[in-house]
């Protein structure tokens, strides 16, 4: 019988295994009519990013679904794939050709978009083979990118479909404006940050007159676009000024005084200037009272041609020129700090510039209602459901999704436009028409667009291909909570609006990974953890088992290395109680279990097993990874390792070949379901050690897994050895209070008014004697006190553990006398410093009362050595 290698090396075979996997095409799915199917779409990583522990940790956990459902007898296909992530790809490939000494603008669109291929395939397969190493078992002939043919193509469909049913518009509206980025962002991708600012406020005086009213403004750059000021028509203090005209200072510009129920009367002064280009409330006033539009600012952030002096400025300069001469011409009432939320570019960090601009846009409303109520009919679930709430109130608040981007890197709009007459063509290809020539938008597509069809144009949509009808809709997606706006609802409105289905039953949200401080892992802090590198250190299967041990849906969890190299003895705890179980087994024997044959402490392990089948199932199918994997965790350690066996070595090194043939029977059983129910979450070990278990010949990842079995369940036999580990444990204990090595053997009186208890004791015989060096076990039928002798009451049971043989007394004596007389001076001490009025007096009562707790307690001890010292001088 072969063995293991003696020491637990990962290296020595994660890569063999993995390449074993691929060569084999164990990943791989098709659909098959006589299995149920069972899908997850990974979440696509940016095609130029590296692997960090958040991808580690949603991959580890798809990776435990996809095993365990594909060793549970599910056709499982789980599909990889990168996102073409437009933005950020983008700004690094300006990056590097700018480094070059080009630009973009000087390559032109189609000399950019070859560098940005060529980038892609640079770089685009680091993640990939990254993942590998992490022992994701995705189906990669199936790999996808969303700038992908049939992937590009479904993006189009989609466009043109929306478009012709009147969902898709082209106008002026407020987008968030990056002027870092040079393009429109949603509002999924502004993150809003509190900042220190100020509110200015402001003198704005009526035509020909002395009168004035202020505003208060954050932004007084923007007053150079003002169209209006606004009060509510309920408030009494402007209802006669309504209608009259203001002029707008430093620019002398007129404009008239409105009322409009948005303004809060309550709220400042009760008057708001309204810039309907560079707010989006404003826009909205500005539409109901027919104020048009005024741009005083270029997309790269300068304050536009037009406004004298102020032209060309950047906005932060604008400001403060502005400030300054409002001061100077005494427009400038006060300056107010306040505090409020900034939005900024979720990606560049840029302060967002709110402005007018001619975009493309979905209309959210009706595409909103579907998805809410896929949510609230219980067809789409979250876990954990707090989510639903977050989900609910995004699409009860849901705007139009501005989808055009001014980037070149993407899936360009399929929108021409003739150059006679203006007209606009959506089409795949550009329009044929005589006496016409036609323009394609320069604009491409928000990257979330293509991300959202992605659990079906993965499958092939929009053709009918039989992975779609088999495979689709998907089971889970597991992701993070910090994309539910950008990804998840754009999933499932995109599916229900052409499929008609959801797009997955249950969505699973994985927590941020932290350091070991609690702190967000960042560049700026230098905490980040490659997990290449820890893999390299510990292994791929000590990482897993690190980032799902302890981890919670939807929770923060935080990161410390001491946990992995933890899971690696743990790994390595199994590897060498594996060795243990070939070492004992021969060739030429059949291991079977037959329970007529089976020892107490068979059933025992064959029960535990079965609860921990059980259980552990019922977790998995809850999501409950950190339950799961404690779980089988504390069967191998703590069950089978620590005790069965250490129960298996009376028989495999005593001399009955029968007895010797069930335990290894039971060892070989019970070992082969470790491996299988490990295997999820530790791939690579269990993966390895199955191959050397006799009669395996087909691979572990292919293996069934360990379903719950009633007849393996023996409640009593259950109970007695527990019993038996609980005095066992209590007995050791007590010997260890007395540091008497297990080497020195005593028997042990048993006394129990129990006849059951004794029976089990008496049958027990043999496992006491092995582990709780023992050398008699006597089971008296009264309780008759032992002399000399330790008490362990535990289980019902009185047990006497007699010292004669075990205690050197001279040297407990020797030990004994030298404790009284470190007491002794401990308590001439104390004493001596309270008699001290000095110190009494003037120390801290806090001190003095510590004082006298230390001297209440050194008596004690020193009382309890004399008793221990007059029992020994009896013997």
């Amino acid at each position: 019988m072969k063995n293991l290698e003696k020491t637990y090396n990962p290296k020595d075979f994660e890569k063999k295994i993995y390449d074993s996997w691929i060569k084999d095409e164990d990943f791989t799915a098709h659909p098959n009519p006589n299995k149920e199917p069972y899908t997850i779409v990974m979440p696509p990583p940016n095609v130029t990013g590296n692997l960090h522990l958040g991808h580690a940790l949603n991959n580890t956990i798809q990776d435990i679904l996809i095993r365990w459902k594909r060793m549970s007898g599910y056709e499982a296909l789980w599909i990889p794939g990168t996102d073409h992530a437009s933005i950020s790809t983008e700004a690094k490939v300006v990056e590097k050709i700018k480094k070059d000494g080009n630009s973009k603008e000087i390559l032109g669109r189609d000399g950019f978009l070859k560098e940005a291929w060529n980038w892609t395939d640079k770089y685009g397969g680091n993640i990939k083979n990254q993942l590998k190493t992490l022992g994701v078992s995705c189906d990669w002939s199936r790999d996808a990118f969303t700038l992908d043919e049939n992937l590009s193509k479904a993006v189009e469909e989609v466009f043109i479909k929306m478009y012709k049913d009147g969902l898709i518009y082209r106008g002026d509206r407020i987008v968030n404006w990056c002027c870092n980025c040079g393009t429109a962002i949603s509002d999924a991708e502004v993150d809003h940050i509190d900042e220190d600012g100020n509110f200015y406020h402001i003198k704005y005086f009526f035509k020909d007159s002395d009168e004035y009213i202020v505003i208060a403004t954050t932004r007084p750059e923007t007053m150079l676009g003002d169209l209006a000021v606004a009060v509510h028509p309920n408030d009494d203090r402007y209802k006669e000024k309504v209608g009259k005209t203001l002029v707008l200072p430093l620019v002398d510009i007129e404009i008239p005084l409105i009322s409009d129920e948005y303004v809060d009367m309550e709220f400042g002064t009760g008057c708001v200037k309204i810039t309907p280009s560079h707010d989006p409330n404003d826009f909205e006033v500005g539409g109901r009272h027919n104020l048009g539009q005024k741009l005083i600012m270029d997309y790269t952030g300068k304050i536009a041609e037009g406004f004298g002096r102020y032209s060309g400025m950047d906005r932060t300069v604008a400001r403060k020129e502005i400030v300054n001469d409002l001061r100077e011409k005494g427009y400038l009432v006060k300056i107010e700090p306040h505090n409020h939320a900034v939005g900024h570019c979720e990606r560049c960090k840029t302060t967002i510039e709110p402005i007018i601009s001619k975009q493309w846009f979905v209309k959210m409303e009706e595409l909103a209602k579907p998805a809410k109520e896929a949510y609230l009919s219980g067809k789409l679930k979250f876990v954990p459901d707090r989510f639903g709430k977050v989900y609910m109130n995004w699409l009860n608040n849901i705007k139009d999704w501005c989808i055009s981007r001014q980037l070149w890197w993407g899936h360009r709009l399929p929108v021409y436009y003739c150059n006679e007459t203006g007209e606009v063509v959506v089409s795949r290809e550009e329009p044929k028409v005589e006496g016409k020539t036609f323009r394609r938008d320069d604009d491409t597509l928000d990257t979330w667009f293509s991300s959202a069809l992605w659990p079906f144009s993965t499958l092939g949509w929009p053709n009918e291909t039989q992975d779609l009808k088999y495979f689709f809709p998907t089971n889970v997606l597991v992701t993070g909570y910090d994309i539910i706006f950008f990804w998840v609802i754009r999933m499932v409105f995109s599916s229900l609006y052409n499929l008609g289905e959801i797009p997955f039953t249950n969505v699973y949200f994985t927590g941020l990974i932290r350091d070991e401080l609690g702190r967000k892992m960042s560049k700026s802090l230098n905490n980040g953890i490659d997990p290449i590198e820890v893999i390299e250190k510990y292994g791929a299967d000590a990482l897993r088992f690190t980032l799902i041990s302890g981890n919670t849906p939807g929770n923060d969890m935080r990161f410390y290395e001491k946990r992995v190299e933890a899971n690696r003895n743990f790994a390595n705890k199994l590897w060498n109680a594996s060795r243990f179980v070939l070492m004992n087994l021969n060739d030429d024997e059949k291991y079977n279990i037959d329970i007529q044959n089976l020892e107490n402490e068979d059933k025992w392990i064959l029960t535990r097993l079965s609860r921990t089948t059980k259980e552990l199932t019922e977790n998995l199918e809850k999501f409950e990874f950190g339950l799961a994997s404690a779980k089988i965790y504390d069967f191998i350690w703590n069950e089978f390792c620590d005790w069965y066996i250490e129960f298996s070595k009376t028989r495999l090194y005593g001399d009955n070949l029968e007895k010797k043939l069930v335990c290894k029977s039971v060892l070989v059983y019970v070992l082969n379901n470790i491996l299988k129910l490990l295997h999820p979450f530790m791939p690579f070990i269990t993966e390895e050690i199955y191959s050397f278990l006799p009669e395996n010949t087909e691979k572990l990842i292919n293996a069934s897994f360990p379903v719950y079995d009633k007849n393996f369940v023996f409640d009593y036999e259950e109970k007695e050895v527990e019993n038996l580990i609980e005095m066992v444990t209590a007995i050791r204990n007590k010997r260890s209070e007395k540091n008497i090595p297990p080497s020195k053997k005593s028997d042990l009186y048993f006394v129990s008014s129990d006849d059951t208890t004794k029976e089990s004791t008496k049958t027990l015989e043999h496992l006491y004697r092995f582990l709780a060096s023992c050398s008699n076990v006597i089971v008296m039928d009264k309780d008759e006190e032992i002399s000399n002798s330790m008490v362990v009451i535990c289980n019902n049971q009185k047990v006497y553990i007699p010292l004669d043989g075990l205690v050197d007394y001279e040297k407990e004596l020797e030990k004994l006398m030298a404790d009284l007389q470190k007491y002794d001076a401990e308590i001439k001490r104390a004493s001596s410093k309270l008699a001290n009025e000095k110190f009494v007096n003037n120390a801290p009562q806090k001190v003095v009362d510590e004082e006298k707790e230390k001297l209440l307690k050194y008596k004690n001890i020193y009382n309890e050595i004399k008793l221990s010292i007059e029992k020994i001088k009896n013997i």
